[in-house]
């Protein structure tokens, strides 16, 4: 039988992590997984409870959270309804909530899992938060990404509009899904300056020694797969494995009504449980 645990990860910060895992009923010592999602993402995205399922039929517990930012709250974890929340949210912010979630990993005593097999997995932009988390952590042992970026600082606005948005406070993108304008803060920019260093992918992924896999569709429209060529040739002993023609999301989105998953991502998924059973 499979079971998801809804959790409530405290971080002794402004916002508390909600968070769920995933695992069957007679499992122990599983090894861990622990996913981070992506920009405009929440746990339970698509088809990710899905993800988690597939992975605990295999012998894992599979951990996934809302960074503690992203615009949910503990009582509404899906979608944005906390926009200002999600206009404070930096690149640290996020890289803290990993490393709180990963001590949390280390202190529980509820979950019958190997805390010295921890795996991480970020989709995206948690793709790049995940190196840095997997450079910084020594509970974790190994990392993969899917369709990862490998640049945070390219991802900002330049020239006039950086101008603009320094003037005004507040720069807005629309989520075409919701229709809600989401905010950044300029507070956003400043964080990312004044940590540029540790928050460079290109640094992390040079010191990574650990066992490192990539995993990029061909077609993705959101994060060009030259990004994870970027990553590969930064660490020449991760493995990369490029998906034929899927994109972003490997054919998920949000909702996801059907109970299987869909191809690209039931390849991504079977791909990464390969990787981490051979090492």
């Amino acid at each position: 039988m499979i079971i998801q645990k809804e959790l409530i990860i405290p971080t002794g910060r402004e916002k508390d992590i909600v968070a769920d895992i995933t695992y069957k009923e007679e499992s122990v010592n599983s090894p861990l997984v622990v996913f981070c999602h992506g920009y405009k993402g929440f746990k339970d995205w698509g088809a990710w409870n899905l993800v988690a399922e597939t992975f605990a039929r295999n012998g894992f517990s599979f951990l996934k959270f809302n960074f503690s930012h992203n615009g949910g709250t503990i009582d509404s974890p899906i979608d944005f309804p906390d926009l200002d929340t999600f206009g404070k949210n930096t690149y640290t912010k996020e890289v803290e909530d990993l490393h709180t979630v990963l001590a949390w990993t280390q202190m529980q005593t509820t979950y019958s899992f190997n805390k010295n097999n921890i795996t991480l997995i970020g989709h995206s932009r948690g793709g790049g938060i995940a190196l840095i988390g997997a450079k910084e952590s020594s509970f974790v042992r190994r990392v993969i990404t899917w369709a990862a970026v490998s640049d945070f600082k390219k991802r900002f606005i330049k020239g006039e509009l950086l101008d603009k948005w320094k003037e005004s406070g507040v720069y807005y993108i629309k989520n075409g899904r919701t229709k809600q304008k989401m905010p950044h803060f300029y507070s956003f920019y400043e964080d990312f300056i004044r940590n540029e260093h540790r928050l460079n992918i290109k640094s992390c992924v040079k010191q990574l020694y650990k066992p490192f896999l990539i995993i990029h569709g061909t077609n993705d429209e959101a994060v060009d797969v030259q990004e994870a060529l970027n990553l590969k040739s930064w660490n020449p002993i991760a493995q990369l494995v490029l998906i034929e023609n899927a994109g972003h999301t490997f054919g998920s989105k949000h909702p996801w009504e059907q109970d299987t998953l869909p191809k690209d991502l039931q390849e991504v998924v079977e791909t990464s449980i390969r990787f981490i059973d051979s090492e």
